[in-house]
């Protein structure tokens, strides 16, 4: 995580708002650079100086976020069930898998965006299964909007809490998002073990 920090405080450090931007798109396009550790050290950035306004900074990785997530959700939604079946399987996601989702998405959808917004990984690549599941437009981009808009000031606005002590308090944070991962794990593992069960008692 050291070598994360130190890239992405680097990067911010040289090309400001335009690092912030293309960091926070690339993470919602699957790509694993932290954005739950990118918007803290831009937030300290604004305490030291280096960032003029705190809410610009968290515009500025509201709109990254909205995006690098329009393109993965564009991906989905126009390539649909030939692109899981031509790609899915480099990526671990079958047309049996793509079903699923589509149901969950279906029952819950507006919800599972919002939610997903505060998952560190699930984050990344959740716009593309709500793509594929044909969820409509103006759902999917302004739940994702809602929940990236509480995602970038909240964070952004910790890391300019913390200041200085960010470093110290950087391992806490990134406990605290893999442990919301698990439980988000534990929660989805539980609805497919219940929503199997629930497809048996039917059959029978």
């Amino acid at each position: 995580m050291e070598h994360l920090v130190h890239v992405v405080t680097g990067f911010i450090d040289r090309d400001g708002y335009a690092a912030l931007f293309i960091l926070m798109a690339l993470g919602n396009l699957g790509i694993p650079v932290g954005t739950e550790i990118v918007m803290p050290v831009a937030g300290a950035f604004v305490a030291k100086g280096h960032l003029p306004s705190l809410w610009l900074t968290a515009l500025v990785g509201l709109l990254g976020e909205v995006t690098g997530a329009g393109i993965l959700y564009a991906i989905g939604y126009y390539g649909g069930r030939p692109f899981v079946a031509r790609w899915g399987k480099y990526v671990g996601l079958s047309l049996h898998k793509l079903d699923i989702a589509h149901g969950f998405y279906e029952r819950y959808g507006t919800k599972t965006v919002f939610i997903c917004r505060f998952i560190p990984i699930i984050r990344g690549v959740a716009s593309l299964p709500a793509g594929i599941s044909q969820m409509r437009k103006r759902y999917f981009f302004a739940y994702t909007a809602a929940g990236s808009a509480f995602f970038c000031l909240g964070l952004a606005a910790l890391g300019n809490a913390l200041g200085n002590h960010l470093n110290e308090a950087l391992p806490w944070i990134h406990l605290i998002g893999y442990t919301v991962l698990a439980l988000a794990v534990v929660a989805i593992a539980v609805y497919l073990i219940l929503r199997k069960r629930r497809a048996r008692r039917g059959a029978v």
